[in-house]
């Protein structure tokens, strides 16, 4: 039997993670692979505790505060938005998926 991997600190990680990589190296794309990177090992995990139903919604919230997260950032700054990205995606991944048996 597989350990159960909880998903909710992959995908913060990786907002936060692939943020920071982007910012500190100046090359997008590299963010850009961590981010796709915690989305893949995230994705794996809720397709097999969340189905796909609950894979599709989680997928929208990650990628979708990833995306809300840049104009975001013009009105409340950088950081304050990669966090609210990050603890968005965080906790609708517990709810969804890490808190179900």
């Amino acid at each position: 039997m597989s350990r159960r991997l909880p998903t909710a600190p992959v995908v913060a990680a990786s907002l936060v993670g692939g943020y920071l990589v982007a910012r500190e190296t100046g090359v997008r794309p590299l963010g850009g692979a961590v981010l796709a990177a915690g989305g893949l090992v995230a994705g794996r995990e809720w397709l097999r505790h969340a189905g796909p139903a609950g894979t599709a919604a989680l997928a929208g919230v990650y990628l979708g505060g990833f995306g809300a997260s840049h104009p975001l950032a013009k009105k409340m700054g950088a950081w304050p938005a990669v966090l609210t990205a990050a603890a968005t995606s965080a906790a609708a991944s517990w709810a969804l998926s890490d808190r179900r048996p």
